[in-house]
């Protein structure tokens, strides 16, 4: 993880913060409007709310679990899979359960609450976790393609949300900004132990 990525978190971490505390404000909520009135309606952004779907998520986790253990031994990966996947959506759950934001008024709306948007959130951290995950004794130019191919999705996936009206825009920023802190903590327990194992490995010789 590259150290920029730290101090990063942090700042994403004080913007989901200061959206809990905003988005009932007249400029949240313009924002909130203004982004609906670009994005509502879009065909083509809102297709790629299925990528960010629970049941392909759990697919990519599963591929990718198999893969950790099968292929590379990966074992400390695999609990990384689960520390973004899986208590990410716990984390995703339980801030919705603060918050308690409802979700735009439209018909045949999803009843659940709509601060931070789950979609975006699990988006950034489960493509995040495939592309650090894959980038490992990679070459430089392909993981350049991992990530950007890593970051489009993650913004495609968000903007779906503002798309087909399942979510205020600042739900969706708010779904981003605590996915990439949760990654990065993620990441920075997965690359501690790497380091403990290695320095342990190093003693034993």
């Amino acid at each position: 993880m590259k150290k920029w990525a730290y101090p990063v978190a942090i700042l994403t971490l004080i913007a989901f913060l200061v959206l809990r505390v905003t988005y009932k404000t007249e400029a949240i909520q313009k924002f909130d409007r203004q982004m609906a009135e670009w994005l509502f309606g879009n065909k083509f952004i809102d297709m790629f709310h299925y990528i960010g779907e629970p049941k392909f998520v759990v697919g990519v986790a599963i591929v990718l679990v198999v893969y950790l253990a099968w292929k590379v031994k990966n074992y400390r990966g695999m609990v990384l899979v689960l520390l973004t996947f899986a208590a990410g959506t716990v984390l995703n759950h339980l801030l919705k359960t603060w918050v308690q934001r409802p979700r735009p008024e439209i018909e045949n709306q999803l009843t659940s609450f709509s601060f931070p948007s789950g979609h975006s959130m699990s988006g950034l951290l489960y493509l995040f976790t495939v592309a650090y995950v894959l980038s490992e004794g990679n070459t430089k130019a392909r993981n350049i393609q991992l990530w950007i191919g890593a970051v489009v999705l993650t913004a495609l996936i968000g903007m779906s949300r503002v798309a087909g009206a399942r979510h205020f825009a600042s739900d969706v920023l708010a779904g981003w900004s605590i996915g990439f802190t949760w990654f990065v903590i993620c990441v920075l327990w997965y690359e501690r132990r790497k380091r403990v194992f290695e320095d342990v490995k190093e003693q034993h010789k």
